[in-house]
């Protein structure tokens, strides 16, 4: 039997065939970054990112996670506290971010006087803003507000008033913070970046493939440049 096709099926078979390709590649090489708007290695991974997607052509997908959370079920603790009393290695800590601040050609952060932060509410917000749409521009701020211009943010009037001065609806998003469903999500992004591996933040997924660290970056755009 022969089947003869029209000009319209062969190219909607061939439009499939493309967006399948797209789709498959997407899933390849998309990097996930798993963030804690309290860690300046994620502030600084942040920075460097645009450069990367530019570069590459290739979009980071940001997932908000709770690094105390991370660290409780890791039994992972922060750098300021693993750093401490070891000769030499904070300076080493020091002079690799130096690096990386010149690799990416980044501006440093400026350390946050009241550091550490609680980043609870924070982050529950991060998840609320995703659902409410105005992601991009949360985690923007609040990594301004923390690492650029750095305040008390886990004190909730400072909170509101920073982020409703960076042209967000605070009130609405902190509100919406400690509805079920945002609690309950952060809740999954974290378990399930435990499950796969993650330790600590920054981290980032390509595929299966776990990298840790802000100087793992330049290791992840070999990676989905050469995907």
């Amino acid at each position: 039997m022969v089947v003869i096709m029209t000009v319209d099926a062969l190219a909607g078979l061939r439009q499939n065939a493309l967006t399948r390709k797209r789709e498959a590649a997407l899933t390849r090489t998309s990097p996930q970054f798993m963030f804690d708007v309290g860690s300046p290695n994620a502030f600084l991974s942040h920075e460097a990112i645009p450069a990367i997607e530019q570069r590459t052509g290739v979009k980071f997908e940001y997932v908000p996670i709770l690094l105390g959370g991370i660290f409780k079920a890791t039994g992972n603790k922060s750098p300021a506290e693993s750093l401490a009393g070891i000769k030499n290695k904070p300076e080493f800590h020091a002079l690799e971010t130096e690096r990386f601040v010149k690799r990416f050609h980044v501006k440093p952060y400026t350390m946050n006087p009241f550091f550490p932060v609680n980043t609870l509410n924070l982050m529950r917000a991060a998840v609320a803003a995703q659902f409410e749409g105005v992601f991009e521009n949360y985690v923007d701020a609040a990594f301004h507000h923390m690492w650029v211009e750095p305040k008390k943010m886990d004190d909730p009037e400072v909170a509101i008033k920073a982020f409703t001065a960076s042209g967000l609806d605070a009130a609405k998003l902190f509100a919406r913070a400690q509805d079920p469903d945002v609690k309950a999500k952060l809740i999954e992004n974290t378990q399930a970046a435990v499950e796969r591996g993650a330790f600590g933040s920054p981290t980032f997924f390509v595929g299966k493939e776990m990298f840790f660290g802000k100087e793992q970056l330049r290791e992840v755009e070999e990676l989905v440049a050469g995907g």
